[in-house]
């Protein structure tokens, strides 16, 4: 397992269907990130993985490596062994314990909660951070969790020594008191993709790069 490798503040998606839907070629998108300050990507690919996914996927590990850019995957396990990424898993996917027992002790390990209880069960698994969400109201998924809300991500942020990603419908304008309220990271899908274009994706998380360094200040 990783251990003392700092979460970078801005935790990027790249959404395929999203991507589809905005005709943004999947390496353009992490082309555009990643020349905008990108330390992390992760793939989340709902639909079946295809031969052209899996091609699409492989390029974009070949690219990330190469930027020395941590990669994730979302959901399938097999598919970040054979890509030697990392993996986020949900609560409906392959369990932590067997996930790890495929990746290996070296990869990143990330697991989704949206409440108390599941938050609380994570602490007993073998994973590097822990999600929490959705903070507010989202578009991203089609059967959202109940909101979790600023209030609860505070109260819940003892409750696990792992670093915390928080998302669900997080913005720009939103993002202070989300990290103000406990977050270690904020996972982004929509917001980074407002306007279609390499420079205007860039420009869009070179300003996530600013609004993560001045909460600092």
């Amino acid at each position: 397992m990783i251990t003392g490798l700092p979460l970078p503040a801005v935790y990027p998606i790249l959404d395929t269907a999203l991507l589809a839907r905005l005709s943004i070629p999947l390496l353009d998108a992490a082309e555009a990130l990643v020349e905008g300050g990108a330390c992390i990507l992760q793939l989340r690919h709902k639909d079946v993985w295809t031969r052209e996914a899996y091609h699409a996927a492989t390029e974009l590990a070949s690219f990330l490596r190469a930027a020395q850019v941590p990669f994730v995957i979302n959901d399938r396990a097999d598919i970040a062994k054979m890509l030697n990424a990392g993996l986020h898993v949900g609560q409906d996917d392959l369990p932590p314990s067997d996930s790890r027992a495929i990746l290996g002790e070296s990869a990143m390990l990330g697991f989704s909660t949206h409440n108390e209880a599941q938050l609380l069960a994570a602490a007993q698994e073998p994973i590097d951070y822990v999600a929490l969400g959705p903070i507010f109201a989202t578009g991203s998924k089609a059967n959202p969790d109940p909101l979790v809300g600023l209030n609860q991500l505070k109260r819940l942020r003892p409750l696990t020594n792992k670093p915390l990603v928080a998302i669900g419908g997080i913005t720009l304008d939103t993002a202070a008191q989300v990290w103000q309220a406990g977050a270690d990271s904020i996972s982004l899908i929509g917001d980074l993709f407002q306007t279609p274009g390499k420079a205007a994706i860039r420009a869009r998380m070179e300003a996530w790069g600013r609004t993560s360094a001045d909460r600092h200040r």
